[in-house]
């Protein structure tokens, strides 16, 4: 697999940070655990160790895979998006047409995608639907529960700036 992953500053320092997480801290839990079970004998019949050799296996797994999709990262020079339109990184204000409640979302890369958040993927079908939209546009969006209506009230750039 060699596809690019595009991601924003903000996302790309987040997974460093969670590698260097799991390379030092978890990876140092994850000995101790081993350690710890090797204690109690038998290792043939000792299902705290083989719990833990999993563990160490899921661990050593899941640092491959970020280390592989860092290696792959391309992050996103907020200079070269354009402003006053909706794109990666750009923070946007809307207006639900229907019920005139006000929504903020920041769009991402669908890895860094996080609704808990207000960080929604230009993948989903809201952030395709707002793609390449000016303030004060209006947008109908398919999703699986109806059709959305939004207009943009305001678009700023991750960073703060329009």
């Amino acid at each position: 697999m060699t596809d690019k992953i595009v991601l924003t500053r903000e996302g790309y320092e987040k997974l460093i940070e969670e590698l260097n997480h799991l390379k030092t801290k978890k990876r140092r839990e994850v000995a101790n655990q081993l350690e710890h079970a090797r204690a109690f004998g038998d290792l043939r019949e000792n299902a705290e160790y083989e719990t833990a050799k999993e563990a160490k296996r899921q661990l050593e797994t899941r640092i491959h895979e970020m280390e592989e999709r860092l290696g792959r990262a391309r992050v996103v020079d907020q200079s070269d998006i354009p402003s006053g339109k909706v794109y990666l990184g750009a923070r946007v204000r809307l207006k639900n047409l229907d019920t005139n409640e006000t929504l903020q979302y920041t769009l991402v890369s669908q890895d860094e995608a996080d609704f808990n958040q207000g960080k929604i993927s230009v993948t989903s079908p809201i952030g395709k639907g707002l793609l390449g939209k000016a303030e004060k546009e209006k947008a109908e969006i398919q999703v699986p529960a109806g059709k959305l209506r939004y207009q943009v009230l305001k678009i700023t750039r991750e960073g703060g700036t329009k």
